[in-house]
């Protein structure tokens, strides 16, 4: 199941970990075996686990290499092992064994035409530290919502 959250504000306003962890909170039904946040300045992401997938590796926010982009992921990419070898074969090295870690590095290579290569249910919203924006996607369908305000 699993559920993400975040937050941003335009204003002198910081995102803090105690909003984030109680933002958490109210999705732990989604969510039962693992929590996780990460917080920069104005804005932050949470997320509920249930864990199925890379259960040793498989915890949330995944970060890139360089730590310039985090991803809080809900749902399953059913061709993540195929679109993995794609991208390891244009240099992209890989940490777990995760479909997030996947989402991240297609979106480094391609940005928002990642999801032309994205085959499965899901919704996940990644951060950009350098630029402080947000790119968030849902499957085509709509079977992982995802709600902004």
């Amino acid at each position: 199941m699993c559920g993400i959250c975040g937050v941003a504000f335009n204003s002198s306003q910081k995102a803090d970990s105690h909003l984030l962890q109680r933002m958490c909170r109210t999705i732990v039904h989604r969510g039962p075996d693992d929590e996780g946040i990460f917080v920069d300045g104005r804005a932050g992401i949470g997320m509920r686990r249930l864990s199925i997938i890379d259960l040793q590796t498989g915890q949330q926010p995944q970060f890139n290499e360089t730590g310039d982009f985090a991803i809080v992921f809900n749902g399953e990419i059913y061709n993540f092992q195929e679109l993995r070898r794609t991208l390891q074969q244009k240099g992209h090295t890989f940490c777990t064994n995760s479909d997030t870690e996947t989402i991240l590095h297609a979106y480094e290579e391609y940005g928002e035409k990642c999801l032309q290569y994205l085959n499965g249910m899901f919704g996940f919203a990644i951060y950009d530290k350098q630029s402080g924006s947000f790119f968030l996607a849902r499957d085509r369908i709509g079977i992982k919502p995802l709600y902004y305000y």
